[in-house]
């Protein structure tokens, strides 16, 4: 009898997610208060719009985004030197039975949804839609 087993295709579970959500909330907490002493922490507000988390619950990949996309580097070379003070302040507010290891990325999202957004206002794409729209008339 074969057991029933995660599809690897099938995204995260619900059980990633929700901790996910919960270092999310930590860690902009942790920012927002100041709780990390370092310069390029608290002169650029952060955003943290995702962390993902691995199926075993022991590593957090968390994407931030320097207000304004300003200081991308800085930023990310302060919360690598931080990681030890920030890992603490999230084991303090989330409880969980190991302290995941904590991964800092830059959220590249907002780069792309530009560029789309840059490649739908283009005056090609333009032609073409309304080319479409007198089409379907």
């Amino acid at each position: 009898m074969k057991k029933f087993s995660k599809d690897r295709d099938s995204g995260p579970s619900q059980r990633q997610l929700r901790v996910g959500e919960l270092i999310r909330h930590a860690v902009a907490d942790v920012l927002a208060r100041g709780e990390a002493p370092d310069p390029a922490l608290t002169a650029n507000p952060i955003t943290v719009p995702e962390v993902r988390m691995s199926p075993d619950l022991r590593l957090a990949t968390v994407y931030v985004m320097p207000l304004g996309g300003r200081n991308k580097e800085a930023v990310l070379e302060a919360l690598e030197r931080n990681n030890k003070i920030l890992r603490s302040a999230l084991v303090r507010r989330v409880n969980l039975k190991f302290a995941p290891e904590v991964r800092f990325r830059i959220d590249e999202r907002f780069d792309e949804a530009e560029r789309i957004e840059r490649l739908l206002r283009s005056p090609e794409v333009a032609r073409d839609l309304d080319k479409k729209v007198k089409d379907s008339q």
